[in-house]
């Protein structure tokens, strides 16, 4: 039996099929077109996205052996999708994950006071990066498509909602506690949406999707719609929870970092809901059908890979992000140059969406090398400060995935500047995989989380090395000129 698996990213959907013993057998990939109407907003167009989709699997089915037995999905988190219930069709461009256009809207909550009472509901900040500050800036924006929500004609929701929505032909509308959990709108505790919460950003609570479990049948998909394909959606999680579960941190204080367009850890705290006073945020990892859910803490990143590429397309100082690696290594060290990519602002620890990059150190003997360098030492070391207020700064072993982490030089920094291991498994695409997994688990492809640690494989351990905290600390001295 193979699963076929759906992920839905920020820039493009892959598609994987996966096979019993966790091999990937074919695979299908599709980008679709990002939108800036403004500086600081960040769109997507909820029908490339499911075009996209249509597209990836085809391609991934089109290499597999026979018909996989269920699906999964995995999905951008936060971003605020609108759709038309009985035609699918979206009346605007979805608010991404990345936008920060409700900053103010956030300001002001916070000013008011609010701010208190949301993280002890939600495990959250206020913060643009969730989606209920985004549904907010909709109803007061957009009255619009608006109406069509508060009228009923119009579902809310997450891309994971979405899809499900588009794969059943508009017969579920659903999401999953660690999507939910996202949102500002769901409690932790109750494990449901909060109606304080959903009078405080105004979204009607009927507009919202039903909460269901992680795994288990979710749905089937609708041959019209998907393929000519009959087949239960048996499992879906937010990206970086199912990057998690692919790579098996199913035991507390279990550590992993993806790192994709920014870098996410997450720490699996078990049954027992952690709190952090020290910027890192309370998510659900995710529920099984029992109702038993698994907490994690996360520390968010906004920008680290992407970083990589604005070295690449911004100022042309590398071909492709992979030459980054050859050119950093060309140098011993970055030659005292620091640069903070705060280029959408700061995430995790520092939470300031004002934040604006700098560079620091330059002198005339800088080189392009010097600064390559200094970015890979930036993701290291922005990592390194979530590290040290995640679990008392002590992780065993990080387990590491996403396209950045191919890099080796970047996974040694990693390991020297945490004085940890870091291991990268074979596969990196852990956050599909995750998908593949939670979906098998619940259409009994695999019968337990044991069977599914068998499958993990490593590819290779770094071992740390001497750590050089004199480059920490310019860092520091750096992150303090870079918040506002």
């Amino acid at each position: 039996m193979s699963v076929l698996a759906i992920d839905a990213g920020t820039t493009g959907v892959t598609a994987l099929v996966v096979t019993e013993d966790g091999r990937i057998e074919s695979r299908g990939y599709e980008e679709f077109a990002q939108h800036f109407p403004e500086p600081g907003w960040v769109e997507h167009n909820p029908e490339d996205i499911w075009q996209a989709t249509l597209s990836a699997c085809a391609a991934a089915l089109r290499g597999a052996a026979v018909t996989p037995a269920c699906v999964g999905i995995t999905n951008q988190r936060e971003t605020a999708v609108l759709w038309d219930r009985r035609t699918l069709a979206a009346p605007r461009r979805a608010i991404v994950w990345q936008d920060r256009r409700t900053a103010g809207i956030c300001a002001e909550l916070r000013d008011r006071g609010h701010e208190p009472r949301v993280a002890e509901l939600t495990g959250l900040r206020l913060d643009p990066y969730f989606t209920a500050s985004k549904l907010a800036w909709l109803a007061a924006r957009d009255p619009r498509s608006w109406e069509g929500v508060t009228s009923g004609r119009v579902a809310t929701g997450t891309v994971d909602s979405y899809l499900i929505a588009r794969l059943t032909a508009g017969a579920r509308h659903v999401t999953d506690p660690s999507n939910a959990s996202r949102t500002l709108l769901y409690g932790l505790e109750s494990g449901a949406w909060e109606p304080e919460l959903c009078e405080l950003f105004g979204v009607p609570r009927e507009a919202l999707p039903e909460i269901v479990p992680n795994f288990g049948e979710l749905g089937r998909t609708d041959p019209a719609a998907f393929l000519g394909l009959d087949l239960p959606i048996s499992g879906v999680a937010g990206d970086q929870q199912a990057a998690l579960f692919g790579q098996t941190c199913y035991g507390a204080g279990e550590v992993k970092c993806t790192y994709g367009t920014g870098s996410f850890i997450l720490s699996n705290t078990g049954t027992e809901l952690v709190r952090s006073g020290a910027g890192l945020l309370t998510t659900v990892a995710w529920q099984a059908p029992s109702g038993e859910r698994t907490y994690a803490l996360e520390g968010s990143i906004f920008v680290t890979g992407a970083a990589v590429q604005w070295l690449r397309d911004g100022l042309g100082l590398i071909g492709t992000a992979p030459e980054s690696e050859a050119v950093a290594r060309t140098v011993p060290d970055s030659g005292g140059v620091v640069f903070v990519p705060a280029l959408t602002g700061l995430g995790a620890p520092h939470w300031d969406p004002d934040a604006r990059g700098l560079i620091t150190g330059l002198t005339r003997g800088t080189t392009r090398a010097h600064l390559v360098r200094a970015t890979l030492e930036a993701i290291a070391f922005e990592v390194r400060d979530v590290a040290g207020v995640m679990g008392g700064g002590e992780i065993p072993v990080l387990k590491a995935d996403g396209g950045a982490s191919a890099n080796d030089l970047l996974m040694q920094l990693q390991a020297d500047q945490l004085g940890t291991p870091v291991e990268r498994p074979v596969i990196q695409e852990t956050t599909a995989l995750g998908a593949a997994f939670l979906a098998g688990l619940g259409a009994g492809v695999w019968g337990s989380a044991a069977e599914l640690r068998q499958t993990w494989r490593l590819d290779r351990r770094f071992e740390p090395g001497e750590r050089d905290d004199a480059a920490y600390e310019r860092w520091r001295a750096a992150v303090a000129l870079a918040v506002t």
